[in-house]
This record gives C-alpha cells, sequence and structure tokens, in this order.
C-alpha cells in the first residue's frame, strides 16, 4: 500500500501546477498552502522562503521528468536517429489540456527570475541543460552514422532543440493557443532530418 504523500510533498507537487498557471511572482505561499492542504506552519517548516520552495521545486520537475522521458517509448527504437525524432514526437504527444499543464516549470521561472533570485535561475539552468544533456548521447550516435563530417557538435544540437521548444512554449502562451507549439516542433523535426544529411555525401 502507498502511503499518503508528505506535507512537503503536497507543497512541491502543488508549485508544479500553480507556478505554471500563476509565475513565480504571482504566486504566494498562501496559495501553495491552501492548494497543498497544509498550513504555513507545515510550509515554513520544509521551506525557509518562496525563493527555497522553488529551487526544490525545480529538483521535483526534474526528477518527475526525467521519470518521464526515461520511461518513454522512443527509447525501444534501435535506431539512433529515431530515437532522436522519437523524442520530438513524444514532446508533442506530452502537448495536452490547458498551457499551464504542458508548459515547463523552470522555463516559466527562470524568465522572471533569472535577473533577481540567482538561486532559482541555478537550479532553472541544471534542469533546462540536464534535459537537453540527456539527448546527446542519442545524437552523438545519430551523428556518427549519418553525418560524420557535420561541424555542429552533439551538445549545441541538444541545447539547440531544447531552446526551440521552450521558444514554442513562449509563443504559444502569446498567442494562447497550443497549435503554435505543436507546429514548432514539426518544424524542429524537419530541421533535426536535415541536420543528418551528411554534406559529404551530397
Amino acid at each position: 500500500m502507498t502511503p499518503p504523500p508528505s506535507a512537503k510533498q503536497k507543497i512541491l507537487d502543488s508549485a508544479l501546477t500553480i507556478i505554471r498557471a500563476k509565475g513565480y511572482e504571482a504566486t504566494t505561499v498562501e496559495d501553495l498552502c491552501q492548494a497543498a492542504g497544509v498550513t504555513k506552519g507545515a510550509f515554513f517548516h520544509h521551506f525557509t522562503s518562496k525563493e527555497d520552495l522553488a529551487v526544490a521545486a525545480a529538483e521535483h520537475w526534474s526528477g518527475v521528468t526525467g521519470e518521464l522521458f526515461r520511461l518513454a517509448p522512443y527509447h525501444r527504437h534501435d535506431d539512433p536517429l529515431d530515437r532522436v525524432l522519437g523524442y520530438l514526437d513524444f514532446r508533442k504527444a506530452l502537448i495536452r489540456g490547458t498551457l499551464p499543464e504542458f508548459t515547463c516549470l523552470v522555463g516559466t521561472m527562470v524568465q522572471e527570475t533569472f535577473g533577481t533570485h540567482p538561486a532559482i535561475r541555478e537550479a532553472s539552468r541544471k534542469s533546462l541543460v540536464g534535459n537537453a544533456e540527456a539527448l546527446v548521447q542519442d545524437i552523438d550516435l545519430a551523428k556518427k552514422k549519418y553525418a560524420p563530417g557535420a561541424a555542429w557538435t552533439s551538445r549545441s544540437l541538444a541545447l539547440h532543440t531544447q531552446a526551440v521548444i521552450q521558444g514554442a512554449f513562449i509563443l504559444s502562451k502569446a498567442c494562447d493557443d497550443p497549435g503554435v507549439a505543436m507546429d514548432t516542433i514539426d518544424h524542429l523535426r524537419r530541421y533535426l532530418e536535415c541536420c543528418f544529411k551528411d554534406p559529404n555525401n551530397g
């Protein structure tokens, strides 16, 4: 039997939902406590401040999404390029529900806090870069197989992939249209297909 979530777990889970919907600055400790069903005393027992909570939420987000991607079906492909393209297909499939439901917690927070809360910026950087770095091995294997003469590096392409997806989320918010993000990922997929056409092979 699964034990009930702790107060800390409830607060962290609530943070993933509320901060994506309202943003970091607009989210209050009261919002988080109400959503989690805990007291402010419980909040400050686990977190020294809202900033401390945000850093922990970024780490929690990395854990939740890391497990989601680790178990994703694109890993079953034998060919590394199929895994890379399958990753994009999986990201597109995750675009469902409302904008806050599919957009990124750390991408949302870092836009607001990069100049004012260095601890949140650093936690967001680790999460965003960590997600990109999880792609590097498959990109590197695909590059060796399909585009060994390409000038770009596997890490730079992985970071570019993350940048495009985060930008797609921002544009979807601006347009209030999830379809924008889906179209952007389609374009990104076509771009990656072109990247793996070895220029030395015509």
